[in-house]
């Protein structure tokens, strides 16, 4: 039978469960719990670092605080519900909860994408143009980049949950995750989605499919420059600034990719696997990013180390 999506208030999807390990849910959740903390703290600390850092008042690091407060927003728009699940046995979520929480992921991935862009833009200007740095990368204009990153991931990914809104939904109301996803929560849907479909591939392909296409044309650029320098040495010393970056991308990247293989290839693919790359999906980059540039970047982890 169909079943409200606009009327009702009460709980209108199923979370995920662990296929077969349902009476060890909870103690699976303390994993990610724990990584959850970590993001929480490592990002934290990330903040408060370049906060209280006046070395650290540059583009590059005003770009990894706009990180850090994405992964934080979206690790905890996320991973609560999920962990209350998992413990407390809260499993029906509500349609207009599902809706935000569906919205907050894919726009804040889209933020997130935008972000990891103009990082690469900023390498490219001060590895092929040093001198002009300092003038076409300024404060004003990091804060210009951070707001348009944002308005663009709400204008092309609040249409989402435009268009589920209308639509019935009847038969199974389980989803694939412990979270709303749109292709999941539009999977559940008994009437045609083709608009969705279209739309969603359209929004993915011109946000992060874009992004990923212009930050490798920036490293294609990167590279020819760095090629030119006579000295391996030189060219090692120079190109190793990009190295933070490159890893930052790829945790955002790789998992993005497989959880949208998964989605579009993976229907015969067991349940679990499809609740392991979503969780890997929300919660890789938002660990990995700030260890990542601690490790890599000697100010922050000096004033991490000293903080601890």
């Amino acid at each position: 039978m169909p079943f409200s999506n606009s009327s009702e208030l009460g709980p209108s999807f199923l979370l995920a469960s662990i296929p077969g390990l349902e009476a060890a849910q909870g103690w699976l959740a303390i994993p990610l719990c724990s990584a959850y903390v970590l993001a929480v703290l490592a990002n934290g600390a990330v903040l408060l670092v370049v906060r209280a850092e006046p070395g650290l008042h540059a583009p590059m690091y005003c770009f990894l605080c706009m990180l850090a407060a994405i992964d934080l927003a979206l690790a905890t728009a996320t991973v609560p519900r999920v962990l209350s699940f998992y413990w407390f046995g809260s499993r029906e979520i509500s349609f207009p909860a599902c809706l935000l929480q569906m919205f907050l992921i894919h726009a804040l991935s889209a933020v997130e994408s935008a972000v990891l862009l103009a990082m690469a833009v900023d390498r490219y200007v001060a590895i092929c143009h040093p001198l002009r740095h300092a003038a076409v990368l300024t404060c004003g204009a990091t804060a210009k980049i951070g707001l348009l990153a944002v308005a663009r991931g709400v204008l092309f990914f609040l249409p989402l949950p435009l268009l589920l809104l209308p639509l019935p939904f009847c038969g199974s109301r389980v989803l694939s995750h412990s979270f709303c996803l749109h292709q999941d929560v539009m999977n559940l849907a008994c009437a045609n989605t083709t608009p969705s479909v279209v739309y969603g591939l359209t929004a993915i392909l011109l946000v992060m499919g874009l992004d990923a296409v212009l930050i490798c044309l920036s490293y294609l650029l990167i590279l020819k420059a760095v090629l030119r320098l006579a000295a391996w040495r030189e060219r090692l010393k120079v190109f190793s600034t990009c190295i933070a970056h490159i890893c930052v991308v790829l945790a955002f990247y790789v998992p993005l990719i497989g959880l949208s293989v998964v989605h579009r290839f993976g229907k015969d693919l067991a349940p679990l696997v499809h609740i392991v790359m979503g969780n890997i999906y929300i919660l890789v980059p938002a660990v990995l990013n700030p260890i990542i540039y601690g490790v890599r970047t000697k100010q922050i982890r000096r004033r991490i180390l000293s903080l601890i």
